[in-house]
């Protein structure tokens, strides 16, 4: 294709390193929209062959305009518009990739693009997507070999580097909390001894265990949401266990715990949290959760206590909670930011006390761990580990481990490489094996071990 014209929906934390990857081809021309126009036009004044719009991409009549204009439409959108988009792109006959999950209402147009000989292209970034990209490499390696697959088991964490890790979660917020402390209440669904087991969102954190990789880290892991579905996505009939998770450090789920034993995890609407509702204080907040009418410190560190069951935490972790708490100003007498809801409020309160400071960086973790029985009937684990820092002040790891791969299937589509059509998602040797040799000339290769 000569000179494409290809449209970023989205200027988020993620954008930048997919842009800058797309404009290496002198070819290649970008148009960054997105509905604050300040944010799409900031992103482009960085880059040569870059210009932004405004698009509210509700509003069907715009959104088919600027997508007519292009020969290819990425979506970093939130997911709950992708449909919106492919309503549009299949309409004018355009290629489109997004970075997330297909959700039932995007696999619905699988048939229009096939018709429409067209590859929209999902979960092409870190999780969803690197990490299907070296499942099925080593799947598809071990099936060849006339192997079988007897444990998939698969953990990823971003988090802060650890030294940057100081805080009382050990966790810091590069985008919006909500959606992270939402996940903390998915109940989860995977494979265990060829049975399915479910943990509802109330036991998620009690479920978590502790995980080894390095020596040098202290990790917890839970799964995440429903793993069964990728027996059929990756081909793995066989598998008896199969669990796809999270890494967090040691001494959060914990912490989320007890912030979920006394509701400051609920998301209804509390009138005394209204924005013009009087001022209110943490104190008097955690004060009304626990339903009691001394807000001393003191007290409600006891009335804390009190809800935390006899041998569910150590004395020694209640104490550093407590610490973690007080660090947090949820014992302050100073007025909170009301938000609406018991949620949104400490959302607020997280989100101005856990950034990421000028010069922290994060760290990405990603393990595959595969339990594989050979053609002769031995029995080996083979693990896939990728380890990622940001790069202060340049891109963050997670924003590089996103956006790369975006832009890596981008340029593949465009060059004729990826061909094949549908709603797709990187489970297939076509689609995985030209985007991982792109990845390694950047420098992001797994460490690929047998034990």
């Amino acid at each position: 294709m000569l000179d494409p014209k290809i449209l970023l929906l989205g200027s988020g934390f993620v954008a930048g390193p997919t842009v800058e990857y797309i404009l290496r081809r002198p070819e290649n021309h970008l148009t960054i929209a997105c509905r604050r126009i300040a944010a799409a036009e900031a992103l482009a004044k960085q880059f040569s062959r870059a210009k932004s719009e405004s698009i509210d991409v509700t509003n069907e009549g715009a959104l088919d305009e600027i997508v007519s204009r292009h020969d290819l439409v990425i979506s970093l959108i939130p997911y709950t518009n992708h449909p919106l988009v492919l309503k549009s792109a299949i309409k004018f006959g355009k290629n489109v990739v997004t970075t997330s999950y297909v959700s039932p209402a995007m696999r619905e147009f699988h048939d229009a693009a096939i018709e429409k000989n067209l590859t929209i292209l999902n979960e092409i970034g870190l999780d969803p997507g690197i990490d299907h990209l070296y499942a099925v490499k080593t799947i598809n390696e071990v099936h060849e070999a006339d192997g079988e697959i007897i444990s998939f088991i698969s953990y990823c964490g971003g988090l802060p580097a650890p030294e940057c890790s100081n805080n009382p979660l050990g966790y810091k917020f590069s985008w919006s909390s909500r959606g992270v402390l939402l996940a903390l209440r998915n109940s989860a669904k995977f494979y265990q001894d060829g049975k399915i087991v479910e943990i509802p969102g109330t036991e998620l954190m009690s479920s978590a265990k502790p995980y080894f990789i390095y020596p040098a880290f202290a990790f917890l892991c839970y799964a995440n949401r429903d793993s069964t579905p990728f027996k059929e996505y990756y081909n793995i009939p066989e598998a008896q266990n199969i669990v796809r998770g999270t890494l967090r450090y040691q001494g959060f789920t914990d912490f989320v715990k007890v912030l979920v034993k006394i509701g400051l995890l609920d998301d209804s609407n509390q009138n005394y949290l209204h924005f013009n509702s009087p001022e209110i204080t943490w104190r008097e907040v955690i004060a009304k959760v626990l339903n009691t009418s001394n807000n001393t410190e003191d007290e409600l560190r006891k009335a804390i206590k009190s809800t935390i069951a006899e041998n569910e935490i150590s004395k020694d972790e209640i104490e550093r909670i407590l610490k973690g708490f007080k660090w947090l100003g949820l014992f302050s007498d100073k007025p909170i930011r009301r938000c609406g809801t018991l949620l949104d409020t400490l959302c607020a309160t997280l989100e101005e006390k856990m950034q990421y400071e000028e010069g922290e960086r994060d760290m990405v973790i990603l393990q595959h761990k595969f339990e594989i029985k050979l053609k002769d009937g031995t029995r080996e684990t083979w693990t896939s580990t990728l380890l990622e820092y940001g790069k202060p002040p340049g891109p963050s790891a997670m924003s590089t481990l996103v956006g790369i791969p975006c832009g890596i299937a981008v340029q593949l589509i465009l060059d004729g490489v990826i061909k094949k059509r549908g709603v797709l998602a990187p489970y297939t040797p076509e689609i995985i094996n030209p985007i991982i040799a792109e990845l390694e000339k950047e420098g992001i290769k797994v460490k690929e071990e047998k034990l």
